[in-house]
């Protein structure tokens, strides 16, 4: 069985001497994610999130210092003299760190050139008590740092996708966790401090290299011993498995499942096999059907009332044509149909869900997003084919928008439980706080308590309700309008929701202070609007659910 130690292309992993001497020459440097800002400044540093590197190297232009060297090396991934590595790496040296195969020799001998893209990752303490940290990750150099397309098992670094995962991952103590899809180890850094056991896949050897490097360079700061990657031992704290979806983990259960699958949309050609497909990002099934497969399929490795968080596109078809690719008629313009139809259609019976859609766009703007992510925007002759090949694709199963989001599966924990299935579809294109994760855990728990309610008896009409504090209330009205003619609800945090109020559930919210139960409130406002009718109290009752789901309400 590999342990991924050793794997060509790939940092080696197999000197834990040499690893530990690389983590304390980058912590005596400060290699840190402060560290590094403090030296480029916020304007040069914020820079790197857009994939420019020209302010920090005009702001490094004549700064030799140690820190300044690596940064030249791994962020900039500029040649640097043989001798300032020497002086800023004093431990690991430039022996060590050839051998490791993070930098190669570069014009005749005269200077080091960056093999990966080594930078700082981290994230601060939280107020609940997590601990922060400080750690170190190599990827293959991106696109802006080495000329030409990039290889086809390019390993991806921190890129936004990982970022919106962990972000919106829901961090909850659990036994055993699984990162399907690991690329370089982001979200399995994050696994290790709240799940006993994480295993980690990728079908990618390279990939499982560079996770297995990057969780020894971080071990003492990841709490992680030599006997945690024992493939041998079942019960070791990391195991990483090669494999395609859940072939590695076939017959196992999982508390916990997050994945950044390669969800990219990507036009299939008559005789391509895996080589002639991008890893990090292609899952090599037409359409969106990586995503459906795994949305099926994830239900079954979860463990009873386990959860699955993953990133993901979805196709939208043309209002009316969803259809029509099946029957074999040719895509018509039209409006994008109900985005949520088709992710709808993947859900297993009992499987709870929770689609966010962040954003949609055309096809023409999904061509070129991802013909530029892998600088296929330099032949011009090549630009033009792969943008054309997108657009027949999508055109061929009449594909109006293509959307993009979180998903949330749940196994019920029983059979009474998948009864009151959580199926949420929601779309929020605006920016929302981060990390967004503590406030779905949240949405979840008062869905949950909602689903609990016995509706043979009072139900929500028994229970007493108060304002969440982060919300407000607007009122508009036209210049002397007697009452208002808009009603506004606001979140300041979370998901900074926006909800328009009727006046009866206006005034229901203004007398949600935890004294009077709903159903108190809703008799109230009955006799005050003289409405004795049974279907006033339902619908009423029925929005105020909705508040308490979307967390305007909270029970008291």
């Amino acid at each position: 069985m590999t342990d991924f130690s050793h794997i060509p292309d790939a940092p080696r992993s197999d000197h834990p001497e040499l690893l530990r001497a690389l983590a304390a020459d980058l912590s005596a440097l400060d290699y840190t994610v402060d560290g590094v800002e403090t030296l480029l400044g916020a304007e040069a540093y914020a820079a790197f999130g857009r994939d420019q590197t020209v302010p920090a190297s005009l702001k490094l232009k004549h700064d030799g210092g140690p820190l300044a060297t690596v940064v030249k090396l791994w962020l900039l991934a500029q040649p640097v003299d043989h001798a300032a590595i020497e002086a800023a790496l004093p431990t690991l040296g430039v022996d060590g760190l050839l051998e490791l195969g993070l930098a190669e020799y570069a014009h005749q001998g005269a200077t080091l050139s960056a093999s990966v893209d080594l930078r700082p990752y981290g994230w601060p303490a939280d107020a609940d008590g997590a601990a922060g940290a400080d750690l170190w990750v190599a990827s293959d150099l991106a696109a802006h740092q080495r000329p030409g397309v990039l290889r086809k098992d390019h390993v991806l670094g921190i890129g936004q996708a990982s970022l919106t995962l962990a972000q919106g991952t829901i961090r909850r103590h659990v036994d055993r966790a699984l990162d399907l899809g690991t690329g370089c180890g982001i979200q399995t850094f994050h696994l290790l401090h709240h799940a006993r056991i994480v295993v980690a896949t990728d079908i990618s050897e390279r990939a499982l290299a560079f996770t297995r490097f990057n969780l020894l360079l971080n071990a003492a700061e990841l709490g992680l011993k030599a006997e945690d990657f024992d493939p041998a031992n079942p019960d070791a704290r990391i195991s990483l498995r090669l494999g395609s979806l859940l072939e590695p983990v076939a017959g196992e259960e999982f508390d916990l499942v997050v994945s950044n699958p390669p969800f990219v949309i990507t036009p299939r050609r008559r005789g391509e096999g895996a080589a002639d497909q991008f890893t990090y990002r292609d899952g090599g099934l037409p359409g969106d059907d990586i995503v459906a497969t795994l949305v099926r399929t994830l239900p079954t490795v979860l463990a009873p009332g386990g959860t699955a968080q993953m990133l993901g596109n979805w196709e939208i078809y043309a209002a009316g044509e969803g259809t029509a690719a099946a029957e074999g008629t040719a895509a018509q313009d039209g409006a994008p149909s109900a985005w949520h139809s088709r992710p709808a259609s993947w859900l297993a019976d009992g499987t709870e869900a929770w689609f966010l859609q962040r954003e949609m766009v055309g096809p023409g703007q999904y061509a070129e997003t991802w013909l530029q992510d892998a600088s296929e925007a330099r032949d011009a002759a090549h630009y033009e084919e792969s943008y054309a090949d997108y657009l027949d694709d999508f055109a061929s199963r009449n594909v109006a928008g293509i959307g993009f989001g979180y998903i949330w599966l749940r196994r019920p924990e029983s059979a009474l439980k998948a009864g009151a299935a959580i199926r949420r579809f929601e779309e929020i294109l605006y920016p929302i706080e981060q990390p967004v994760g503590p406030h779905l855990a949240a949405a979840v728990e008062r869905a949950d308590w909602v689903g609990a309610l016995d509706p043979d008896s009072e139900g929500l009409a028994g229970e007493y309700l108060v304002v969440a504090e982060d919300v407000t209330e607007e009122r508009h009205q036209k210049p002397g309008a007697e009452h208002p003619g808009v009603i506004l609800l606001r979140q300041g945090a979370g998901l900074r929701r926006t909800n328009l109020l009727s006046t009866e559930l206006a005034g229901f919210v203004s007398a949600s202070d935890g004294e009077l139960t709903a159903g108190q409130i809703v008799g109230a406002l009955a006799m005050l609007l003289e409405r004795d009718d049974a279907g006033f109290a339902h619908d009423l009752l029925e929005d105020v659910r909705n508040l308490v789901l979307e967390g305007f309400l909270l029970p008291a």
